[in-house]
């Protein structure tokens, strides 16, 4: 009886053990047989609609509108996340033994990889001559102290926190005070510097409340003109999809604070609660670079901090070169620190 447990018909109608080149020839048999299948091109017309259509959206997705529950910037939003997708629809392209399945399954895989392949690779250069950093510490965080000694340790010649809560401010400034010569609180956000900071004010951006600064940070490579901000939140609500319309406005508020700057080398850190693919952030990414698209490995996911989805957290240049960008490690924010260093080109006002 053991012997028959190793035992098989073969080809020839003999019976064998069951050898890795055995496996092999049933394998290209099966494979084949296939050859003669008609019904190959004739399967899995489903399957191929609906890598059609995936890779139509991923293609199209500025064209989605934001009419009915701001739909194109929840989708750009995380777009990156669509190309889940692929693998299942090619295993059920396999399991229907399609060609044309298999075949159309390639177009999403194209176009995803068109749009996010060329994050992948690991730009991180070594140049640069000024660090900066930002973090959402979140109102509610149960250890302030140690979320700003924790961000401190990254090295950052300047550092943006954003959701400072009132009563928690003098915990941060403590925390930092060895590590930061000079800082600043404008309401719920503020920065902290090596270098000396100077013409500091607030930004409106349109909320009623102050949630953005500026201020010229004197680097030793020159002058930089460094904004923090903290857009509006936005919500997904069964009733009224994509709630985004203060974070539209506040980010058009932004952009046009930003473009009317004088100084060459300009900095925005801080939390967009939007990615650089959401359309609506458009005053603000048309007229700057992120760090992490042009230096960065990954996609550098920031939110959530227990399962980061989307980079929601930003690292914006303009003028600045930048030369790397990273994420630091959790907190006890529900957001992840990132980190960017960049080069100044230019001071003249």
């Amino acid at each position: 009886m053991a012997r028959q447990a190793y035992m098989t018909e073969t080809d020839e109608g003999r019976q064998g053990p069951r050898t890795p080149a055995s496996r092999l020839r049933r394998l290209l048999h099966r494979l084949g047989s296939l050859r003669g299948d008609r019904g190959i091109w004739r399967r899995g017309w489903v399957v191929a609609v609906c890598a059609l259509l995936l890779a139509l959206v991923m293609l199209a997705h500025a064209h989605v509108p934001n009419a009915v529950g701001n739909l194109g910037s929840l989708l750009e939003t995380f777009l990156p996340w669509l190309g889940l997708f692929v693998p299942v629809l090619l295993v059920l392209a396999l399991v229907r033994r399609s060609a044309t399945a298999l075949v159309a399954t390639v177009l999403p895989v194209v176009v995803w990889l068109n749009l996010f392949g060329g994050l992948l690779s690991d730009k991180n250069a070594s140049g640069g001559d000024l660090t900066v950093a930002t973090h959402n510490v979140n109102a509610e965080n149960p250890d302030p102290s140690g979320t700003a000694r924790e961000v401190a340790a990254a090295g950052a010649d300047v550092l943006a926190l954003e959701e400072l809560k009132a009563s928690e401010v003098p915990t941060y400034r403590a925390a930092l005070s060895d590590t930061y010569d000079h800082h600043a609180v404008v309401g719920t956000v503020g920065l902290w510097s090596k270098y000396p900071l100077s013409d500091v004010r607030s930004v409106d951006i349109r909320l009623g409340w102050q949630r953005a600064m500026r201020a010229t940070v004197d680097a030793p490579a020159g002058r930089v003109a460094v904004y923090v901000a903290h857009l509006p939140s936005v919500r997904v609500k069964l009733e009224a999809g994509f709630t985004a319309r203060q974070r539209d406005k506040s980010a058009d508020a932004l952009g046009e604070a930003i473009a009317d700057e004088p100084l060459d080398n300009v900095v925005l850190l801080g939390d967009l609660n939007g990615t650089m693919n959401d359309r609506a952030l458009k005053a603000v990414t048309s007229q700057m670079r992120s760090t992490q698209g042009a230096v960065g490995s990954g996609f550098g996911f920031s939110w959530p901090a227990s399962f980061p989805m989307a980079r929601i957290d930003q690292i914006l240049v303009r003028g600045a070169e930048p030369e790397s960008s990273w994420t630091l490690p959790p907190t006890a924010s529900d957001h992840l620190p990132i980190a960017a260093r960049v080069r100044v080109t230019g001071t003249a006002e």
